[in-house]
């Protein structure tokens, strides 16, 4: 088996990146919006402990591939991605100094007290194959603060965006299955320390969230090792791929897609895989006419940037206080022209003649 040339990173990235961001925001984009009264739902991996178990949520997230290596051992690198939530605080600068509120409004913008995300990522290495392994990670906590100025230059408030120290451990584990066949075993906890929510408390997992892994997903790659297909195994491993078990993640193969081909033996393996909380197909791919991140999958690109369109100047300027993802969705689909609108209504990707049996007269049934 002879090593892989370097993946198409670009191909890889942005679809790992549709799937951490998959359901941040949905439509309509607003607060107030009741589909976004319950946020962090896709991938997430809260506290172990009274936390999880209280709010009914995972404390772990865990796949296995089947990877082959063919005469020898074989690296594999992992990349752990997730969102961290982040608690956007506005203040308002009074007499007695800064002071929170839920709303400000300066020069006529609007800005608002809400939750934001920032991406994270913690890599690895594992052998293939190789004993259990546990490696610990911890996001520090932090702050800071960006000033609101009015337009005469005097600061009025600010934003204060913190964000709580987490920790969790990635665990590991190769073992053989067959000649040159290994299962690779990964697993996320998070073992950040929280007391459990408090009886009664409504907003118990809003508060959670914070100290959660959120829209948690994994990227391996090797350049030696070849991943096969658990959707479409090949024959020899098919009884290796039904045993494999999931929890919480889908795994896929990613990267360049081979050549259509049916069952096309290399339309079953590939050198990267990626295992998020959405069920995906082999070699999924970003739409070449999307515009960009909607964050809601469930919905039609063409629908979704009309229906922004359509929105009030009160409903565009709620959007844009209460995420800046929002206020980019909002510019990106002012600024499309007409022929960017018209690819979103449809595309044919290729023709492919009908089996002889499908025509009336040739044999078959009309």
């Amino acid at each position: 088996m002879t090593p892989a040339a370097v993946p198409d990173t670009d191909t890889v990235d942005r679809i790992a990146r549709t799937c951490l961001y998959e359901g941040y925001l949905l439509w309509p984009y607003r607060r107030s919006a009741l589909k976004n009264t319950q946020r962090w739902t896709f991938g997430g991996v809260f506290p172990a402990g009274p936390c999880a178990e209280r709010l009914g949520e995972p404390h772990t997230a865990a796949a296995q591939v089947l990877l082959e290596t063919g005469d020898g051992p074989c690296e594999v690198s992992l990349r752990l991605r997730f969102l961290h939530v982040v608690d956007r605080t506005v203040v308002r600068d009074g007499p007695d100094g800064p002071e929170p509120v839920d709303e400000l409004r300066v020069d006529g913008v609007r800005h608002q007290s809400w939750q934001e995300a920032t991406e994270r990522e913690v890599t690895l290495t594992a052998a293939v194959p190789g004993a259990t392994r546990t490696t610990p990670f911890t996001i520090a906590e932090g702050s800071r603060t960006e000033p609101l100025t009015d337009g005469s230059g005097r600061r009025v408030g600010g934003l204060v965006r913190d964000w709580r120290r987490l920790t969790g451990e990635l665990t590991t584990r190769a073992e053989p299955v067959a000649g040159g066949l290994h299962r690779l075993t990964v697993e996320v906890r998070n073992t950040t320390p929280h007391p459990g929510p408090e009886p009664g408390d409504r907003w118990a997992r809003d508060r959670a969230a914070g100290h959660a892994l959120a829209s948690t997903h994994l990227v391996l790659h090797s350049d030696r090792g070849r991943f096969l297909s658990l959707t479409d195994p090949p024959d020899h491993a098919r009884a290796a791929a039904a045993a494999c078990a999931q929890r919480g993640w889908w795994p896929v193969l990613v990267g360049d897609a081979p050549p259509a081909g049916g069952r096309d033996p290399q339309a079953r393996h590939a050198h990267t895989v990626l295992a998020s909380p959405l069920t995906l197909y082999d070699f999924p791919a970003v739409a070449p006419e999307s515009p960009g991140d909607l964050f809601d999958g469930t919905e039609i690109d063409q629908l979704l940037v009309l229906s922004v369109l359509s929105m009030t100047e009160e409903e565009q300027a709620e959007a844009r206080a209460c995420d800046p993802r929002a206020a980019e969705i909002l510019d990106r689909c002012a600024g499309l022209g007409p022929e960017a609108m018209s690819a979103l209504h449809g595309a044919v990707r290729e023709f492919r003649p009908l089996p002889a049996a499908a025509h009336p007269g040739a044999g078959g049934t009309a």
